[in-house]
């Protein structure tokens, strides 16, 4: 769910045609660069749901994954200790575990 918008507004925005087909989606709006690091692309600067599309996108789990890229690559450069990095790894296994829990449930239980 978009931090803003309850799942009925992303749902009624959606049908109406108000949200674009890319809205959410990891790999279009904040994709990995030749670089090996990720950035939004130029046409998505010009869009009026870039942040709102941004946060949807990292709130799921291709953005778990996202951020557990993002510790290992601090524990690698050295800017992170095993201990932090367990932590954060951990933590992330979990929020990960309750957004699969959470997609399983009926609406309204």
């Amino acid at each position: 769910m978009i931090q803003g918008f309850s799942l009925e507004h992303q749902v009624m925005a959606a049908e109406k045609g108000t949200l674009p087909e890319c809205f959410g989606v990891l790999e279009k709006v904040f994709p990995m660069g030749c670089d090996g690091l990720r950035s939004s692309p130029p046409e998505c600067f010009a869009c009026d749901h870039k942040t709102q599309c941004l946060r949807s996108a990292m709130h799921g789990q291709e953005g778990i994954e996202v951020r557990q890229e993002q510790v290992d690559k601090a524990f690698h450069a050295g800017l992170m200790g095993f201990w932090n990095r367990w932590s954060q790894k951990k933590h992330l296994v979990r929020t990960a575990e309750n957004i699969k829990k959470d997609h399983g449930k009926k609406p309204g239980m």
